[in-house]
């Protein structure tokens, strides 16, 4: 029988591969700011780690292109992952001097793509799978869970990153505060004006036009440029208007950042109201005012309920949309990860840009999934109405 190979797994094992091959694991450096040397997986690791480490790769490759072995997949990438997790903190403490406090270890280019594809075969199998929303979100958990557990052992100590992070660790959570309160509070303002707005729209169909125009109007401005325009109607508005200033309303600061990211965030909450109210069928209408209701409870009894996934994917946009955005809010004093990641530019030290890239990454990547596993559980919660 001929042996025909996964086409995606085919991709996977050739990123692995060669990855394997040319590319350094690790990065070594005398101080934080310098240029690093690069090391291997043979010279990062003592050698029975790294032979390890690539045993279990190269199966994991080959169990990628099997067709079928979905769940098999799986278990495999999570193994690689887990000792991926393992090997790094090996790697620091191996090329660290004894009582060197200011060399700094680095995952290399090397480490980056073996996460990235083993993560790639990770979600690939899960999506195959096609797990319950519950399940979903318990992976996510117990991912976090884990890695929450490896930073609070000091397992990863020796890392650049983490010293950056003992470094900064009470700016580092106010910080994530100030990003959280950002992303959260922009997008719940504009869930109070998008969806009754969206409605309007719905309703009054002469107003969809000029409204949907105006946002998208919004939508193509540069966020930076917005920061900028905003700037001075603020401003203003603290200089003349009393108490505005002590309501936190400043030119620069967190202020902007709050309404850039809310105008950013109007588009998709509208359209997606409009477009799922639209999706509602006219049958359904018809039964419900059959039934006697009035206007508001169709409204809220019928057409919210059966529109309440798509509404939902708007919100899931505007989420992890302004995760990201938020990051930008620290060029004009807004806080957020964002600033480390200007520091570290400023600086030229990768590890504080990473400092304030993974979690910005990982809070988007876990809003996605929770707001994903909320969308699905909505439309089995429809289909079973139906």
């Amino acid at each position: 029988m001929r042996f025909a190979p996964d086409k995606v797994g085919v991709i996977i094992a050739a990123l692995l591969f060669y990855t394997l091959l040319l590319l350094p694991f690790a990065t070594f450096r005398a101080n934080r700011i310098i240029q690093g040397e690069t090391r291997s997986i043979f010279e990062a690791l003592p050698a029975f780690f790294s032979y390890a480490l690539i045993a279990l790769v190269v199966v994991a490759s080959f169990i990628a292109m099997l067709r079928g072995a979905v769940t098999l997949r799986l278990v495999c990438a999570l193994a690689c992952l887990s000792a991926l997790a393992f090997t790094i903190g090996i790697a620091a403490s191996h090329l660290t001097p004894p009582d060197n406090s200011y060399a700094r270890v680095s995952p290399a280019i090397g480490f980056w793509l073996l996460l990235a594809g083993l993560v790639l075969m990770a979600t690939d199998a899960i999506a195959r799978l096609d797990p319950k929303p519950s399940t979903r979100v318990l992976l996510l958990v117990s991912s976090l869970g884990l890695i929450g557990a490896v930073l609070v052992s000091g397992y990863w100590d020796d890392l650049s990153l983490l010293k950056e992070y003992k470094s900064r660790a009470d700016i580092f959570w106010t910080e994530a505060g100030r990003h959280v309160q950002l992303a959260l509070g922009s997008l719940f303002a504009a869930t109070l004006v998008g969806i009754p707005l969206g409605v309007l729209c719905y309703k009054v169909k002469k107003l969809r036009s000029g409204v949907m125009n105006s946002l998208n109007i919004v939508q193509t401005v540069p966020s930076i440029a917005l920061f900028g325009l905003l700037i001075a109607p603020l401003g203003w508005i603290a200089a003349n208007i009393p108490g505005a200033a002590d309501a936190g309303i400043r030119g620069i600061g967190a202020a902007p950042a709050f309404v850039t990211l809310f105008l950013y965030s109007l588009l998709p909450v509208v359209s997606n109201t409009v477009v799922g109210l639209d999706g509602v069928s006219a049958s359904v209408r018809e039964a419900a005012r059959g039934l006697g209701m009035t206007s508001a409870q169709r409204l809220l009894k019928i057409d919210f309920p059966l529109a309440l996934p798509i509404i939902l994917t708007g919100i899931r946009i505007v989420l992890v949309q302004n995760i990201g955005l938020a990051t930008i809010a620290a060029l004009i004093g807004g806080g957020g990860f964002g600033v480390f990641v200007f520091q570290g530019i400023g600086q030229t030290a990768m590890d504080l840009v990473l400092l304030g890239t993974i979690p910005t990454v990982i809070l988007g990547f876990s809003a996605a999934i929770l707001l994903d596993a909320l969308i699905d559980s909505q439309l089995l919660k429809r289909e079973n109405r139906t």
